[in-house]
């Protein structure tokens, strides 16, 4: 079974990516189930229920999100009444929406879903080490296959969640940083291992944004308004073949694919 993994999508263009190059990738690939991080989606900021539908319209199956969860107020109509949408696992007790969810399709094994979100420089949720675990646990009992979106900003802390799992879910693959690494293994329990997927959107920028008011922002500490850049768009992310009996994952590959010119553009 193959698992397709899609790097944060960055407003317009990473969504333009999506459905210019996706259906391709699905068909190349022999994907069966397709995950991506919609945190940035909606303007480069938050998500709506219209990003959110662009999205899947273009064979996204699951959408992942991170810290920029509540940036659109629209977002509460996804958490109250879309399954194939999961923000963080970690946030207390009572918060809207799910931490998880499970794809399940006539002819093929079922595939569980986890979005966890770190602490290390960034909001201080609940302790996903021991939250994940368990939750990890559960979905066990219904499939073998389960990937996690760990969406955090240190690498030790992607690392360490996924030698914590190894053995226990198929994939841990990182995001929030947008900048693809080179890292892409499997730890001997079976579990594939991606510290970041990259983001697909803009790349003539600074993570999906356009460069001169980020450099201004750094140079005056002045607030800035980061619009979503134009030009040269990618789609990355990660293929991940996994055992369907098992749910041991045996191969693991990172994607980076360009958008033709001529059909890149801004927000």
């Amino acid at each position: 079974m193959t698992l397709l993994f899609i790097g944060d999508v960055v407003g317009a263009p990473g969504r333009r990516a999506l459905r210019l190059l996706l259906p391709r990738l699905r068909a190349q690939c022999g994907v069966h189930v397709v995950i991506a991080n919609g945190e940035n989606s909606a303007g480069g900021s938050g998500i709506t229920p219209e990003t959110a539908s662009e999205m899947f319209a273009a064979g996204v199956d699951i959408i992942t999100s991170g810290d920029h969860l509540w940036d659109q107020k629209e977002v509460q109509e996804l958490l109250l009444k879309e399954p194939r949408f999961v923000r963080p696992l970690n946030y207390p007790a009572g918060t809207l929406g799910q931490g998880s969810t499970v794809w399940q399709r006539d002819g093929f094994p079922s595939v569980g879903v986890v979005n966890a979100q770190g602490r290390s420089f960034m909001a201080a949720l609940e302790n996903p080490f021991v939250m994940v675990p368990q939750e990890v646990e559960r979905l066990r009992r219904v499939t073998p296959i389960i990937l996690l979106d760990m969406h955090a900003e240190a690498t030790s802390e992607k690392i360490a969640m996924a030698r914590l799992l190894d053995g226990q879910v198929s994939a841990v693959v990182g995001t929030h940083t947008h900048v693809q690494t080179a890292d892409e293994q499997i730890f001997p329990g079976g579990t594939a291992f991606l510290c970041d997927a990259g983001f697909t959107g803009p790349h003539d920028s600074v993570l999906g944004r356009e460069i001169e008011p980020v450099i201004r922002r750094f140079k005056t500490c002045a607030p800035q308004r980061f619009a979503v850049a134009k030009g040269r768009t990618l789609l990355q992310g990660v293929l991940i073949r996994v055992n369907p009996e098992t749910g041991r994952a045996m191969g693991i590959q990172r994607i980076s694919e360009t958008v033709p010119e001529g059909n890149q553009s801004g927000d």
